[in-house]
């Protein structure tokens, strides 16, 4: 058994937290064909970088003209890069921790009771606490922050780059599995239900999955939102897992799970009966999430640039990204590659 599995928000990548040269074999082969663990087997991804794309991309579509003529021009890119924080989770200090947070840590009912701001967190509990046990909800006030700055200053490169990382947060907080330190089942013997969850569930019915999540709509208050999105998120976590361990009592092995080929790989996953039943148990959950996901994302972009003093993007319509930039952004991401062979594992001296 896996006891410290990592937690990549929306996909099924699922390996130790000393594991990051796995995560880099995963990556690359990613690249040729695309493949994701499902249940300690690799399978065909679809909950994964694919749902954090998807998901940026419908949030684009709820906002509204004035900033359609820039968001719609760039949809490629900030569909592409939502994925960017999973990518460097490794590579980059203290970026795991923006992905997910324990909430047993802090006793009972602590999605309802720990600090709505971080500088107040920091003073009851440390920042050190906090980083071991995840700022999810924080970060996302942050990068709401940074986008917020970034169209003040009109900047082109930055307002792209902040909204696909800030949605890379937000959808994360709305995982059930991204706000407990069981987030793969390992401490109920049901390891693996993280990316059944988040990977095989998607992969078989998100086709079925309704888009349209409305018009975005401004937030004034942002810490609450981040925190609501965590505190939802965690109510489902009981139906998460309390589903499966009755779905599993009930079918023998050999109807829970099957071989199926994926690419010209026999994998072993969550056979199609199990995961019907599964999700019919969970009454389209998995679908609410991800319409959460992009909607608060539609609003936080939208809050974002209101904030700003709502600055005429038009000019900014033009702005493409030059080969330099492109290049840059491939060789960024090749350095995240490259600090995974010396990275060290969270926690180690």
């Amino acid at each position: 058994m896996i006891q410290n599995q990592i937690k990549f928000g929306w996909k099924a990548i699922l390996w130790g937290k000393k594991r990051p040269f796995v995560f880099l074999f995963l990556l690359i082969v990613g690249v040729i064909s695309p493949i994701t663990p499902v249940n300690g087997t690799i399978g065909k991804p679809k909950w994964g970088f694919w749902a954090h794309q998807r998901i940026n991309r419908l949030a684009i579509f709820t906002l509204p003209p004035e900033m359609l003529i820039f968001f719609k021009k760039h949809a490629d890119y900030i569909t592409e890069n939502a994925v960017n924080p999973d990518k460097r989770r490794y590579a980059v200090a203290g970026e795991a921790a923006r992905h997910y947070i324990d909430l047993e840590a802090y006793g009972d009912s602590a999605a309802y009771k720990l600090p709505l701001y971080w500088q107040e967190a920091v003073q009851k509990y440390g920042e050190d606490t906090l980083a071991l046990n995840g700022v999810v909800p924080w970060a996302i006030q942050q990068y709401k922050s940074r986008l917020t700055e970034a169209f003040r200053q009109r900047d082109p490169r930055r307002i792209l780059r902040l909204s696909a990382d800030l949605g890379h947060y937000i959808a994360d907080a709305n995982v059930p599995l991204h706000t407990t330190h069981n987030y793969n089942g390992q401490l109920t013997g049901q390891e693996g239900i993280h990316a059944f969850w988040e990977s095989r569930l998607p992969e078989l019915f998100a086709d079925n999955y309704d888009g349209f999540v409305g018009a975005a709509t401004y937030e004034s208050k942002v810490a609450k939102r981040a925190w609501q999105a965590v505190q939802q998120a965690n109510a489902a976590l009981d139906s998460v897992l309390r589903f499966e361990r009755e779905l599993s009592s009930r079918l023998p092995a050999n109807q829970k799970y099957a071989l199926e080929d994926r690419n010209g790989i026999v994998i072993k996953t969550y056979s199609r009966e199990f995961s019907a039943r599964y999700h019919q148990m969970l009454s389209q959950q998995v679908e609410r999430q991800f319409r959460a996901s992009a909607k608060m994302i539609g609003d936080f972009w939208f809050t974002c640039w209101v904030d700003a003093g709502q600055p005429d993007l038009t000019p900014l319509g033009n702005f493409s990204l030059t080969e330099t930039d492109q290049q840059e952004a491939i060789t960024e991401k090749q350095s995240w590659l490259k600090k995974l062979f010396t990275a060290r594992s969270e926690g180690e001296n």
